[in-house]
């Protein structure tokens, strides 16, 4: 009966400590390797010179920003226009633009494998409120065998979420984590 005493007054010290500890990490900006105090505003897609269709502009913003809160890399995910943005210093704001759309064919595709791909590739930028860009990247996006067209915008999200993974992030100032 006493080493059982003992082995729960060293669990209950243990969770103590635990408890003590986490704040004491976060306070400090220790975030085992993850950017969570920068949020991420996504702005629309602009098209650049390309004839992309609205639908598939539409579909890279929202795949961005369902992928983007699914990789849990900023401690938040805001559209274009969201309220809560304001007055936010610890703000990144991605900007896509498309370089090339090459629209696929889903009936080519199903009969061969060589025709019918989807292809999109698009720069994307991270930038600060003032315009100053910390990440840029151009990212390719493309359906080449089974799935729908807009499955390319899918893969293309992905892949922008997995570009900004990869890449090296600035830490926020302390001024920048006020909110």
């Amino acid at each position: 009966m006493p080493s059982r005493r003992i082995s729960l007054t060293a669990v209950a010290i243990g969770i103590a400590i635990v408890q003590s500890v986490l704040p004491v990490r976060a306070r400090a900006g220790i975030n085992d390797g993850r950017v969570l105090q920068w949020k991420v505003e996504v702005n629309p897609i602009d098209a650049g010179d390309s004839s992309i269709t609205p639908e598939f502009r539409v579909a890279i913003y929202e795949n961005l920003v369902t992928e983007l809160t699914k990789a849990k890399q900023f401690s938040a995910v805001l559209r274009r226009g969201d309220s809560s943005a304001n007055g936010v210093s610890n703000l990144l704001i991605l900007k896509t633009t498309v370089e090339s759309y090459a629209p696929g064919s889903e009936t080519k595709r199903a009969v061969t494998t060589v025709t019918g791909a989807t292809k999109l590739k698009v720069r994307s930028r991270l930038c600060t409120r003032d315009g100053q860009v910390v990440l840029e990247r151009v990212v390719d996006g493309n359906v080449r065998f089974f799935g729908g067209n807009l499955r390319a915008t899918h893969t293309l999200a992905r892949n922008v979420v997995k570009a900004i993974k990869q890449g090296t992030l600035p830490e926020a100032t302390p001024s920048n984590q006020a909110q």
